[in-house]
């Protein structure tokens, strides 16, 4: 468990495919099923469902004596604290920095050319998966713009 006095924790960003990051992190802005919720050093133990955004990590550079960041797009999942442990359980994660922005305008066009079927036998649902892609694709987008922007 953390104590009161550490600075740091470890996270762990893992997709069915790969473990995308395994590293010491100081804070953690992490996008659950309704809204954003922040992980500092010393957490209570909390499981959450993840939802679709940007999983933001502040990493120490001990380098330069600062704090450097790393983005990652996650859509869908669940998160674990547990002691000093951070664990992303993510259905999709990708890092930002390798994020397209034209792969991404392309796929946002594409979601929302999408329209629900007129012959679905269930609207709604079909409704949710078209405003869930329409999402996840708006999120690469901006995700790509930000780490084009710095430089990433």
């Amino acid at each position: 468990m953390a104590t009161a006095t550490s600075k740091s924790f470890t996270c762990r960003v893992v997709t069915p495919a790969e473990q995308l990051l395994d590293e010491t992190v100081n804070y953690a802005s992490i996008p659950v099923w309704d809204g954003l919720m922040g992980v500092l050093p010393g957490r209570a133990p909390i499981v959450a469902r993840l939802g679709i955004g940007e999983l933001k990590l502040d990493l120490p550079d001990a380098a330069r004596g600062v704090n450097a960041s790393r983005s990652f797009f996650v859509n869908g999942g669940f998160m674990q604290m547990q002691g000093d442990t951070l664990i992303i359980l993510a259905e999709d994660a990708q890092p930002a920095e390798e994020l397209s922005e034209s792969e991404a305008q392309a796929e946002l066009a594409e979601a929302e050319a999408r329209k629900v079927s007129p012959d679905s036998t269930d609207k709604a649902a079909e409704a949710d998966r078209l405003r869930a892609a329409r999402d996840a694709a708006r999120w690469k987008v901006r995700l790509a713009k930000q780490s084009k922007s710095r430089g990433i």
